[in-house]
């Protein structure tokens, strides 16, 4: 084991006083943690009353929560999408607009059943309080499928700070494997809320692809929502949640990113370029809205749209007071989708700001390494000659 890890795992161990905070610690480093599967939320259970210094994030990595600025926006209502006049061109601009600067946004009307999303967020707080033992059947090297996954940080032999929060993660590929592969107690919800998305997220494809000058046909956006993602994430209540993050610095590597976030909060978006929201570098806070679905733009929008959309640099805070859950569907291309700027765009722009490459490569860059903002998009960038 590397020294660093030997030195995390122990000071951790030290702040508790106790093995099986030990264990813990160590089968989340090393992925082999067996039956225990007791993540952050057991090591909050435990009753520790300061953040062991293994999950303290560098002072460069917070943010001043208190001088954010709150989006304070209305959701944009989807439904004037259906049809044509100036509802529907009024709406369309929103969410232009959104794409361009902050590159988040929240809509309603958008199709996916209320009384579900409701259902999904007390599930989620149901399956996070099941027995450390039935999690643990979905440890990384211990699951029954490699389509479902249950963890704390995403890559923690790497990251700077280990994140304050657990989640399980599914891929989805078709019904069949997920109502067999999935976990049980969750699988019926997350099938249907996958499915009544998928409309919303076609009609944002048409609208930003159409704003690019490209018509979208069916198969077009099939292989830009070909593959599916599905998590529910529990940000368990943090004694100190001044020195933690649920998750650090990033942007989202797909299409679009659907979230269902509760009423505690949290989600935390840096401002770009200089826009009405707020100065470049400024962070902003997405607030819960009621009946209101989230959505972000991926880095294979920014992409494709030569640089004109954003994905937007994101954070998850924590808090005293309250556990968060949130439920998200990453929307992304199939893995085998050759990725560049479009034609049109880049016909218009007189050069081409990123290369070619095929979709799984820059999945592969992206997971080998720790959650470092929009660094991932380096990948991509054609160097100036």
């Amino acid at each position: 084991m590397p020294q660093f890890q030997r030195r995390r795992r122990n000071l951790l161990a030290q702040s508790q006083g106790m093995h099986g905070v030990e264990e813990l610690f160590v089968g989340v480093e090393r992925g082999k943690c067996g039956r225990i599967g007791n993540g952050v939320k057991g090591l909050v259970d435990s009753g520790l009353s300061t953040v062991p210094e293994a999950y303290v994030q560098p002072p460069e990595e917070r943010i001043d929560k208190e001088n954010a600025i709150k989006y304070d926006l209305p959701p944009i209502d989807l439904s004037k999408l259906d049809g044509h006049g100036p509802d529907h061109d009024e709406v369309a601009n929103q969410i232009v607009r959104a794409v361009e600067t902050l590159g988040f946004f929240q809509v309603v009307n958008h199709g996916v059943p209320l009384h579900l999303l409701e259902s999904l967020k007390v599930s989620a707080h149901y399956f996070f309080s099941l027995p450390p033992q039935r999690k643990a059947v979905y440890l990384a090297d211990v699951s029954p499928s490699p389509l479902v996954k249950y963890g704390t940080s995403y890559i923690p032999e790497k990251e700077k700070a280990l994140g304050w929060k657990d989640y399980i993660l599914m891929q989805y590929t078709n019904d069949d494997e997920a109502l067999q592969h999935w976990p049980q107690e969750i699988k019926e919800l997350l099938l249907e809320y996958l499915r009544s998305s998928t409309g919303m997220v076609k009609k944002l494809l048409q609208v930003t692809l159409g704003n690019l000058g490209v018509k979208p046909d069916d198969s077009m956006i099939d292989v830009l929502i070909g593959k599916k993602m599905l998590s529910m994430i529990f940000y368990p209540i943090c004694p100190n949640p001044d020195l933690t993050l649920g998750v650090g610095r990033h942007s989202d590597i797909g299409t679009f990113t659907v979230l269902l976030q509760d009423e505690v909060g949290g989600l935390y978006v840096k401002i770009e370029p200089d826009t009405g929201y707020g100065k470049k570098g400024d962070w902003i806070l997405i607030p819960p809205t009621p009946n209101a679905l989230v959505i972000n733009v991926g880095d294979m929008l920014q992409i494709l749209s030569n640089g004109k959309y954003k994905s937007a640099k994101h954070i998850v805070c924590t808090s005293s007071t309250n556990s968060r859950v949130s439920v998200p569907i990453f929307i992304m291309p199939r893995e085998t989708t050759k990725i560049a700027p479009l034609p049109q765009v880049v016909e218009k722009d007189g050069i081409a700001v990123y290369k070619e490459f095929v979709y799984v490569d820059y999945m592969n860059k992206v997971f080998a390494n720790a959650l470092d903002g929009k660094k991932s998009l380096d990948f991509a960038k054609i160097s100036p000659a």
